[in-house]
């Protein structure tokens, strides 16, 4: 039992967490702290990122703000590079960094929402696991890519086009990579949450629209931020230690339900 606890023990390990400055991706980089990883803090927002350091520093787990635009290849690279310098060689990413349709629809959605959406999911995800896997390859040292996709990117919904092509582009993104980079002992999963409320949305979720949603899910709830703890450990430690290429979901049934 005490070996098998062993393998989720990221004591010393390196990683970077995008989209670190709230929401999952804060609770993602306090969980990997609290596990005993050293962490960096990719956003934009210098602010918020030292907020989350703190929080991080109170339990006496290291962490450090990185200012990083994903969309950016040259902030992506300078990001990496700073995380590599302050925290030693990086072994695990979190690709947490997304942001969702304006809510137009299909029809009224124009070119330059479908760019921001797609060029940060998907695009975004993309710089900086291939920057991350650079820096691996270039080390000799293996390590483990964690991408956040959705369960949008498996069904589809009304209102969130880009979104969706995103996420499905961003899960088949993650099963391409875990081919091409096995070689180098590189595993690449991704994790793909359903409706887990936050601050951002739980207005919604406990509205009318929010509650009749709500009884669709065969589980009767939405998620917390609490039950994606487990799978990330799961996929960013050597409990994992012979998937990749996997998805997975973290719904409470909704995608499966007819």
């Amino acid at each position: 039992m005490t070996e098998a606890r062993n393998r989720f023990d990221l004591t010393g390990r390196a990683a970077i967490v995008t989209g670190a400055s709230g929401g999952l991706g804060r609770h993602f980089a306090i969980t990997l702290a609290r596990a005993g990883a050293k962490v960096a803090l990719a956003a934009r927002r210098a602010d918020r990122l030292a907020e989350v350091a703190e929080e991080i520093a109170a339990f006496d787990g290291r962490a450090i703000p990185v200012v990083m635009d994903v969309t950016d290849a040259a902030s992506v690279a300078e990001g990496v590079a700073a995380a590599e310098t302050e925290l030693g060689a990086i072994s695990i990413l979190v690709n947490n960094s997304g942001v969702a349709d304006a809510g137009g629809g299909f029809l009224e959605e124009d070119e330059a929402d479908w760019d921001r959406v797609v060029d940060t999911n998907l695009k975004g995800a993309w710089l900086v696991a291939r920057e991350v896997a650079r820096h691996m390859v270039r080390l000799g040292h293996g390590g483990c890519l964690v991408n956040v996709g959705s369960i949008l990117g498996m069904r589809a919904a009304a209102r969130v086009p880009a979104y969706a092509a995103s996420k499905a582009g961003l899960h088949h993104l993650t099963r391409a990579m875990a081919v091409e980079l096995a070689r180098h002992g590189i595993r690449v999963n991704a994790i793909a949450p359903g409706y887990v409320e936050t601050d951002l949305n739980r207005d919604f979720l406990r509205s009318a629209a929010g509650q009749a949603m709500m009884k669709r899910i065969p589980s009767r709830r939405f998620g917390r931020m609490v039950d994606l703890e487990a799978p990330l450990l799961l996929l960013a430690s050597e409990g994992s230690a012979y998937m990749t290429g996997t998805v997975i979901t973290v719904d409470g049934g909704q995608s499966v339900a007819l």
